[in-house]
């Protein structure tokens, strides 16, 4: 039976969705720049085969504001916690990545495995970028979410401002704002990335996406000890660019 609405996590809440049924559980966690609406194109085929959690980080999509300090990571415990799941399939995009693998790292027993997307490593050394942080923190005081939508668009949507992308983007900048003041980082993980080694997983990135992101990407998947595939004319929004490429790599991945 699906399921979807809000899980309070005692200081706030977010939106979770369950498409119910007897496959196996996989958990899908959103990038940054966008929220869990960023998979609709995969829910289908995903739905046939897989119990599908997908939930929107605390400000993101139809999650509210947060209004305390949280840690994405023990979010994303409680809500399989509240699901029941003791084992699930992991796929994460950009900081769902990151949340993905801090997951993987804290309980390995729970994790089977592992499709991250881009994605952001806590303690992975992003190189300084003074004049893009000043900009984004002047769109930020002055309350501009057309020019925060702007600045993520051009910063992240290298394939294309299409639609979908824009819609993507306008509700992270929603977000950013919430999430500067009350979100807490999660410990650093990137040199713990090979004790992941034993765990299906997989790592894809686009040629379009950002040099920094690239070379996490390539960093993580030579630490994990697992394969690296490129999607040619993609960016940092995998899940709306190559969604049949996405599916392909889930379905093998956890078949092993």
């Amino acid at each position: 039976m699906t399921w979807d609405g809000l899980i309070q996590l005692g200081d706030g809440d977010v939106w979770a969705a369950d498409s119910g049924g007897d496959g196996p559980p996989l958990v899908l966690l959103h990038p940054g720049v966008g929220d869990s609406r960023i998979w609709d194109r995969l829910l289908p085929e995903l739905t046939a085969h897989y119990r599908v959690i997908r939930y929107d980080v605390r400000g993101y999509g139809r999650s509210p504001q947060p209004t305390a300090a949280y840690s994405m990571l023990a979010d994303l415990h409680t809500v399989l916690d509240y699901f029941g799941l003791d084992r699930v399939h992991l796929v994460g995009c950009s900081m769902g990545g990151g949340s993905a693998l801090g997951f993987a790292l804290q309980q390995p027993e729970r994790a089977e495995s592992l499709v991250l997307l881009c994605p952001g490593v806590p303690g992975f050394p992003w190189p300084a970028e003074p004049e893009s942080d000043a900009e984004y923190d002047r769109l930020v005081a002055a309350g501009d979410l057309d020019g925060l939508t702007a600045y993520g668009l051009r910063e992240w949507a290298a394939a294309g401002a299409d639609e979908a992308a824009a819609a993507q983007l306008r509700s992270a900048a929603r977000a950013w704002p919430g999430e500067d003041v009350h979100q807490q980082p999660d410990p650093p993980l990137y040199d713990r990335l090979g004790e992941l080694s034993a765990l299906p997983a997989v790592v894809l990135v686009g040629d379009r996406d950002r040099r920094p992101a690239i070379d996490c990407a390539e960093q993580t998947a030579a630490r994990i000890g697992c394969e690296l595939v490129r999607l040619p004319g993609v960016d940092h929004l995998p899940p709306l660019r190559a969604p049949g490429a996405i599916l392909r790599v889930i379905g093998a991945v956890a078949a092993r």
